[in-house]
């Protein structure tokens, strides 16, 4: 199959999947980002530390600002919210992570985060079911990875629901909060893609 041009993107509309809302965060997120990234739990496989209000007031202001995807490096760290409903108003339940990698090699990058209470509902995988589709329609890339700690069992899960294959298992190429640390890498292409959702 020969190779499709990268289209650059501007955020300027939200994602909306069945049941959430992807969008840009802002700094109205940060005590919903703050309750969850402040958690252990949450942060156990992540790249830092369970973090003060005041570095994601911090993060968020950054990552607001992040909404062009057009060269490599580029990213998106968008907040899943779950909208008003009758019983309670809306909220940040999570954030999804997605950069590009490579526009020459057609390549992006995905991540997801949740907070503990809205975990086992599906809520991630249609978030990062929409996020896939986006990179894989509106981009047009070839392949998006998932880099992961081989211990988070719920990651794993979550990479395989979506299709995701194993590609590779690195061990102890990770210096991490001082022990080494094993990264596992797991990807899908266009075309399996669009297989699936056929």
């Amino acid at each position: 199959m020969e190779p499709r041009a990268f289209t650059p993107v501007t955020i300027d509309a939200p994602i909306r999947t069945e049941r959430l809302i992807l969008r840009p965060m802002t700094l109205d997120d940060v005590d919903d980002i703050h309750a969850y990234q402040s958690l252990d739990e949450v942060c156990r496989y992540l790249l830092f530390e369970p973090r003060s209000r005041e570095t994601v007031a911090e993060k968020v202001a950054f990552y607001s600002t992040a909404t062009t995807l057009e060269k490599d490096g580029d990213f998106l760290q968008l907040a899943l919210e779950l909208p008003a409903s009758a019983d309670a108003p809306a909220r940040v339940i999570g954030d999804s992570y997605f950069s590009v990698k490579s526009v020459a090699n057609l390549g992006g990058e995905i991540g997801w985060t949740m907070h503990p209470d809205f975990t086992g509902r599906g809520y991630a995988a249609e978030a990062a079911s929409a996020v896939l589709d986006f990179a894989f329609t509106t981009l047009g890339l070839h392949r998006v990875a998932a880099d992961l700690d081989p211990r988070n069992d719920a990651s794993i899960a979550l990479c395989r629901r979506l299709g995701m294959r194993e590609e590779a298992h690195f061990v102890e190429d990770l210096a991490f909060r001082g022990e080494w640390a094993d990264t596992g890498i797991y990807a899908i292409l266009d075309r399996e893609w669009a297989a699936r959702v056929r």
